[in-house]
């Protein structure tokens, strides 16, 4: 099995690290991953500059350039062969609802889904790197399910892991993308005190607090969500 794995926390991150160790005995793991941490990127594409593609003392391959990027280029010519799979993170954070619209996990994931190349992305439900190992440990199960069986393909899973032991985790759910609270409120910067030539200054003006709330309305998704329960 030909497994090409990515990210966007970047090429160093422990998660793609652990990913891949979790992943190497089902044959050969290939890393393109950004060279730095480009969480959030959804699925943009560098058109302003150019790309290159470097390799690490680890063996991994690193882009400057989004998770995207990182996919389509391997996709594109990069690799000698077509993968089997295309396996994104392990994500320091949840990619729930909305998230997986700004996800560069989720969207190295979709990038080869759009390739025809069935695709999984795997994140950590919190930013704790304890049970990392463990949550490593079920990506692999989970990739070993689908290589075992024959799904209906291309195939493209989001799958959240909970924060918890390996023996603390029960079973893999399948459900549909849900909708996430906005995010955090934006806060307006003070208005900077002026000084006149005189040399009175006026008052400072603070401004007060400002939220900004962005809903976005989706046709059903053609992606499906899987999440682990804890036990």
């Amino acid at each position: 099995m030909r497994i090409l794995v990515s990210n966007d926390d970047g090429y160093f991150s422990p998660g793609i690290e652990a990913l891949v160790r979790a992943l190497s005995r089902f044959g050969e793991v290939i890393v393109v991953a950004p060279e730095q941490n480009r969480s959030g990127a959804s699925n943009s594409l560098t058109l302003d500059r150019p790309l290159r593609v470097e390799k690490a003392p680890n063996g991994f391959l690193y882009v400057n350039g989004t998770p995207t990027d990182c996919v389509h280029i391997a996709l594109t010519g990069l690799l000698d062969a077509r993968p089997d799979l295309v396996v994104s993170g392990i994500n320091n954070g949840q990619n729930m609802g909305d998230d997986t619209i700004y996800s560069g996990t989720v969207a190295a994931a979709m990038e080869g889904f759009l390739f025809g190349v069935s695709s999984i992305a795997f994140s950590l439900a919190e930013k704790d790197l304890t049970y990392l190992e463990d949550a490593a440990r079920v990506a692999a199960d989970i990739v070993g399910r689908c290589a075992d069986r024959t799904l209906p393909g291309p195939f493209l899973l989001n799958v959240n892991i909970p924060s918890r032991a390996y023996t603390d985790i029960g079973a893999v759910v399948g459900t549909r993308l849900g909708k996430r609270h906005p995010s955090s409120p934006f806060m307006k910067p003070p208005v900077h005190a002026v000084r006149r030539s005189t040399g009175s200054e006026r008052p400072v003006r603070h401004a007060k607090q400002a939220r900004v709330q962005i809903f976005l309305r989706l046709p059903p998704a053609m992606c499906r969500s899987l999440h682990c329960k804890s036990i």
